[in-house]
């Protein structure tokens, strides 16, 4: 039975009227109105574009009264509430649609379970280069492509970028220093992040137009601030870049999509959708419990009675529409943390506004009586539309999350039965729902800074023995200082992050041996290349996540590096200085303390 709805009349549909059936199957129609009943204006939707589908055979309707109350379905011998049917309608703003609904039924009498694979949802995995035109960007645009990752630049000046990396480049062209350009279009696809912007530094007595004094890293020139401010670059363009960003890369603890956070409960206007909708008689709540969480906190509860009276068996609920749809595209899948039952359940995820669309459902299992995390890998979700697998539905979109919803079901999909469906009572204590992202957790943001950050403020330290930078942090601004409140900002980001800090850059190869070290400390040199290395392999090490570090190699600023082109030294193995580093450690700490001696 199915309900259609005009400006004046509920018409109840015997869903086998006038369908192409299979042999053996008889064809019977039943059509009941309820004639003058008044509805509201979102039941107006549909108005008369339904008549094709109405049979109505007048004799049959002679009464004009108005039905109150219960109605039988023609089907069994329970009674259906047609007031909770309204009220669910009401809630949601929406209409089921008939025509799906029949579609989906003839697929039913007729289709043979499919055999086509599910279209796998999309991780493009793209990273992103700010200052890919720098002399350690490009090179990481290098190691990148050279590795088979898939690479988008963020620049300011196009045919730069083209001419220096090719014309065939992904680039976005913006500036971090303007907020305003750093469109939300830009960073699609985009997982993971390497910033090697940098304030632009040169001699004061002017360079070569390729930047040749600069570029050499031995020689001293008298150095003075090329265009953009310290301030503006390292700080208020960090400050730009993670701010547009934090969607795409996703926080190390999460986001919580509802729940206790704090002393702060973040709800969602979950309604109660059963199998009222479809004739059945099965109900469900969803309310707030302040004290029936984990340890006496808050909890939401989805409790109920389910029936398989009237064909129906499952209940639900499920959220309206969120207002603005949620980004979990930085994250890998959503954490329940609940009291299980012992029964199995479904969560599904909606990336469409409409009413009557594909779910994105995964189901899971509960243990009964204890509180536990069930995690909903989004790679695990299939599309599913009135229990049955759509499989040539778009892949799911964690860009565009909608709705989400909670059932428990006799049925899985595909004709399969749910193994711990029985009626009756139920109720599932629910505290948090939450994105993760998939352990062991990998940095998502690499940033190069530089050695030198926490000297400047640092009491007694001999200035005159430090880099120029340290030695010249007033006259440039403040350089040092603004690139140590960017590292601050990221640090407190909450985003998954590796903080590399050189020593001064080169540009002999990479190769000779090197120098990881924590504190602030040691000064030296390193080579451009060999730092574009260490930033791409931070993207993939769980040892680097969370790390702050200074790194030179060992070769002396008056000793220059080569290597033999027919046999260069193999690449190292970055994480085995990863895994000598800890976290928590920057170098501010010492500010208050003696200086520890230069390495």
């Amino acid at each position: 039975m199915f309900l259609f709805l005009t400006q004046t009349s509920i018409i109840f549909f015997h869903p086998c009227f006038q369908l192409p059936v299979k042999k053996g199957l008889s064809r019977r129609t039943l059509c009941t109105t309820l004639p003058s009943l008044s509805l509201g204006k979102s039941f107006l939707q549909l108005e008369n574009t339904l008549d094709p589908f109405i049979y109505q055979k007048q004799s049959l309707y002679n009464s004009r009264r108005l039905y109150k109350g219960q109605i039988y379905a023609a089907t069994g011998n329970q009674p259906w509430d047609l007031g909770r049917f309204v009220k669910t309608l009401f809630f949601f703003d929406a209409i089921p649609s008939p025509v799906k609904f029949i579609e989906s039924l003839i697929d039913k009498l007729s289709d043979q379970p499919s055999s086509e694979p599910i279209r796998k949802m999309e991780s493009s995995g793209i990273v992103l280069v700010a200052g890919a035109t720098g002399g350690v960007g490009r090179r990481v645009v290098d190691v990148l492509r050279n590795k088979g990752v898939p690479v988008r630049v963020l620049v300011r000046n196009e045919e730069k970028a083209r001419r220096m990396l090719g014309p065939d480049i992904d680039l976005v062209v913006g500036d971090i220093t303007k907020d305003s350009t750093l469109l939300p279009e830009y960073f699609k696809g985009v997982k993971k992040v390497i910033n090697a912007a940098s304030v632009i530094v040169g001699p004061k007595e002017g360079d070569t137009p390729d930047r040749a004094k600069y570029s050499q890293g031995i020689k001293f020139f008298e150095p003075e601030i090329k265009g953009d401010s310290p301030e503006m670059v390292e700080y208020i363009g960090m400050k730009n870049l993670i701010n547009a960003l934090r969607g795409n890369t996703g926080l190390k603890e999460g986001k919580l999509l509802f729940g206790l956070e704090g002393n702060l409960l973040r709800d969602l206007p979950w309604g109660a959708l059963d199998d009222v909708v479809m004739g059945g008689v099965s109900q469900s709540t969803f309310v707030i419990d302040p004290k029936g969480g984990e340890n006496g906190g808050a909890a939401g509860i989805f409790s109920g009675n389910v029936s398989t009276a009237n064909n129906g068996g499952f209940t639900s609920v499920r959220t309206r529409n969120f207002s603005v749809p949620e980004d979990l595209s930085g994250y890998d899948g959503l954490e329940l943390r609940l009291k299980g039952d012992g029964r199995r359940y479904k969560l599904i995820i909606r990336t469409s506004s409409d009413w009557d669309t594909v779910g994105y459902t995964a189901g899971f299992d509960t243990v009964e009586g204890q509180w536990q995390s069930i995690k909903v890998p989004f790679s695990s979700l299939k599309p599913i539309f009135r229990a049955r697998t759509v499989f040539d539905a778009p892949p799911f979109d964690a860009h565009n999350v909608v709705s989400l919803q909670l059932m428990f079901s006799k049925f899985e999909y595909d004709g399969k039965l749910n193994p711990t469906f029985v009626e009756g009572p139920f109720q599932l204590p629910l505290s948090t729902i939450r994105a993760y992202i998939q352990e062991p957790i990998t940095p998502r943001f690499v940033h190069v800074s530089s050695a030198g950050v926490t000297r400047p403020d640092r009491p007694g330290l001999d200035l005159s023995k430090q880099p120029p930078a340290v030695r010249l942090n007033k006259e440039l601004d403040f350089i040092l200082t603004y690139k140590l409140k960017g590292e601050d900002f990221l640090r407190e980001s909450g985003i998954p992050y590796t903080i590399v800090r050189p020593c001064a850059l080169t540009e002999e190869p990479a190769g000779a041996d090197l120098i990881f070290e924590q504190g602030d400390n040691i000064t030296g040199k390193i080579s451009r290349e060999e730092v574009a290395r260490i930033c791409v392999a931070a993207l993939a090490s769980p040892h680097a996540c969370d790390k702050t570090f200074e790194v030179k190699s060992v070769i002396p600023f008056s000793e220059p590096f080569t290597i033999d082109p027919e046999n260069p030294p193999p690449e190292k193995d970055y994480d085995v200085f990863f895994k000598t580093l800890k976290e928590g450690i920057t170098g501010k700490e010492l500010l208050e303390q003696n200086p520890v001696p230069t390495v």
